[in-house]
């Protein structure tokens, strides 16, 4: 099972989303930014890392939001979203095709990829 992490980045009633790029599997699907714990990592040290390397903003991480275990044909994932804020930066799509603020009723619009379905109904839930 590999450890991926991911940031749940709120901005009042909206919440931001990053469109995987072509050169990738789920090429096009729409996710939290984030990515693979690396050896010897703790997750929130991950995820302050990930963060500056695929948006190039340094985040504060806040409490987890989900935790979330899903099969890819490729892999098999233990995934936590944490809550964070960004306290240094812009996000830049170094990484992705696209980034987008939307609200939980826009949610049906976007293509996510499988792993974050029961993240999306918690967030359409307490929002």
């Amino acid at each position: 099972m590999t450890q991926v992490v991911a940031a749940l980045i709120r901005q009042d009633d909206k919440f931001m989303i990053f469109q995987r790029p072509e050169s990738k599997t789920r090429a096009f699907q729409w996710e939290f930014v984030g990515g693979k714990v690396e050896e010897g990592e703790s997750l929130e040290a991950a995820l302050i890392r990930e963060c500056r390397e695929e948006i190039g903003v340094t985040v504060k991480v806040g409490k987890i939001f989900c935790e979330v275990d899903h099969e890819y044909p490729d892999i098999t994932i233990h995934l936590t979203l944490f809550n964070a804020e960004i306290e240094e930066g812009i996000p830049r799509m170094l990484e992705h095709n696209d980034i987008r603020c939307i609200t939980p009723s826009e949610i049906p619009l976007y293509n996510f990829c499988p792993a974050d379905d029961e993240i999306l109904k918690k967030i359409i839930k307490e929002f």
